[in-house]
C-alpha cells in the first residue's frame, strides 16, 4: 500500500465559503463544479462515470474507500470526476475481492481529494446556495491565490464536454451474431449500458460524439442509442442534428440522461441548468403511462424545461419526478423514439427501471408502438 500522510488541505467555494480538511489521493490542486451524490454505495461507479467529468463530487455517505477498488466495477477506463470531498477516507478495505485501496487508485489516476470535512454542513450549504465552482488544494495554503485560480474556472453552463470523454474511434461491443444491432452515439457512455444491451442479445457499434448519421447508418442498425454524458446540451448542435436525421428516417431511438435532453432539443424543447440537479440512487419517478413508481439512479445537472415539454405538440410526457415534478421521460408522437432523464442501467442499482431496455428491444422488433 502506498504511504499516506494526512497533510492539511483546503476546499474553497466560489461564494467564499472555506472548509479545512486533510489531503487524500494525489497531493495537488483541482477545480470544478461542486455537486453531491446521495447514494449510500457505488462510489467506484461514481468516480468513473463520464457524466461527472469536470465536477468535484461530495459523497454524503460517511465512509468512502471501505470496500476498496474492484476493476470490474468501473463505468469507464479512468476516473472522470475532477476531485472528491468526503468525511471518512478509509484506506484499509474489508472486501476480499478488491484489488487495491482507494489511495492507490487515486494516486495512480492522479485524483486530488480532501477528507475529514463536515460533509453534512457542506451539502446543506450547496443545497441552499446551488451548484457552484470550487477548488481543492493540498499544496496551496494562501486563500487569495486559491481565489484567483478559482476565478479562472469557467461555468458549467455553456460548456461542451462530451467530445472530451467520447471514444476517438468507433468500436464494437457484444456478440456479432446477436439478433439485434444498435448504433450508439457515445457522449460519455457508461459500460453498464453496453452490458445491458449485450445481456439482451444486442450487438453494438459505438461511435464518437460528432459522428454523422450517414456514418452510423452504414452499420445497418435496428435502432439508435444516444448516451449520457457531461456538459450543457444547449451547445451541442452536432448531436441535435444527428438526432433530427434519425427521427426523419423514423428509426427506433432511445436516449438516456444527456440523450434525453438532446432528444428534447431536437424537438424544439429547450434545456436549462438546474439549481442543484439530481444525483443519487434513491430518486422516486412515476411512470404515468403504466401508473407505477420506480426508485431510480440519477446523475444530471441540466434538465428539459417543463413548460416547454407540456406545451409541445411533438412529444408526450412519460415519466415525472415525484420530488420536484421535473420531466423524467418523453416519447415522440408518431415516431419510435423515447428517452428518460435517469439511468435505467443503474449500476450498482436500483434495478426498477431496467424494463426500459426491454421496451427498446420491443420497439426495434415492432412489438411495441404508441
Amino acid at each position: 500500500m502506498t504511504n499516506y500522510t494526512k497533510l492539511p488541505a483546503i476546499l474553497l467555494l466560489a461564494d467564499g465559503t472555506v472548509f479545512y480538511g486533510k489531503a487524500a489521493g494525489k497531493i495537488g490542486t483541482t477545480t470544478g463544479e461542486i455537486c453531491f451524490n446521495t447514494g449510500m454505495t457505488g462510489y467506484q461507479e461514481i468516480f468513473t462515470d463520464p457524466s461527472y467529468f469536470g465536477q468535484i463530487m461530495v459523497t454524503t455517505n460517511s465512509h468512502i474507500g471501505n470496500y476498496g477498488i474492484q476493476k470490474d466495477e468501473i463505468e469507464s477506463d479512468s476516473i472522470k470526476i475532477a476531485g472528491l470531498v468526503c468525511k471518512n477516507y478509509n484506506i484499509v478495505y474489508s472486501r476480499k475481492q478488491a484489488t487495491e485501496s482507494i489511495q492507490d487508485y487515486f494516486q495512480n489516476d492522479n485524483l486530488v481529494a480532501i477528507s475529514d470535512i463536515d460533509t453534512r454542513a457542506l451539502v446543506r450549504h450547496i443545497r441552499d446556495k446551488g451548484a457552484m465552482n470550487a477548488i481543492i488544494s493540498s499544496e496551496i495554503t494562501d486563500l487569495d491565490e486559491l481565489k484567483q485560480k478559482l476565478a479562472e474556472v469557467p461555468s458549467m453552463e455553456g460548456l461542451e464536454l462530451s467530445s472530451k470523454v467520447s471514444t476517438t474511434e468507433p468500436y464494437f461491443y457484444g456478440n456479432p451474431e446477436a439478433s439485434l444491432k444498435v448504433a450508439a452515439l457515445d457522449l460519455g457512455i457508461k459500460k453498464n449500458i453496453l452490458r445491458s444491451f449485450e445481456n439482451r442479445d444486442i450487438y453494438v457499434q459505438v461511435f464518437p460524439a460528432k459522428t454523422k448519421f450517414a456514418e452510423m447508418e452504414k452499420f445497418s442498425p435496428d435502432g439508435y442509442f444516444i448516451s449520457n454524458g457531461p456538459g450543457d446540451p444547449s451547445v451541442m448542435p452536432y448531436a441535435v442534428e444527428t438526432i433530427k436525421e434519425i427521427l426523419a428516417e423514423d428509426k427506433p431511438l432511445f436516449g438516456i440522461c444527456l440523450g434525453h435532453q438532446l432528444l428534447a432539443e431536437a424537438n424544439d424543447i429547450g434545456t436549462m441548468k438546474m439549481f442543484n440537479g439530481h444525483r443519487g440512487l434513491n430518486h422516486p419517478v412515476k411512470n404515468i403511462i403504466k401508473n407505477h413508481c420506480e426508485v431510480t439512479s440519477q446523475n444530471h445537472g441540466f434538465g428539459v424545461i417543463p413548460d416547454e415539454v407540456r406545451n409541445s405538440d411533438k412529444v408526450e410526457i412519460t415519466h415525472v419526478n415525484l420530488n420536484d415534478k421535473s420531466i423524467e421521460g418523453i416519447r415522440v408522437k408518431g415516431k419510435k423514439a423515447f428517452s428518460v432523464q435517469y439511468h435505467p442501467e443503474s449500476s450498482p442499482g436500483p434495478h426498477d427501471s431496467r424494463y426500459l431496455f426491454d421496451d427498446f428491444v420491443n420497439v426495434m422488433k415492432g412489438e411495441l408502438v404508441w
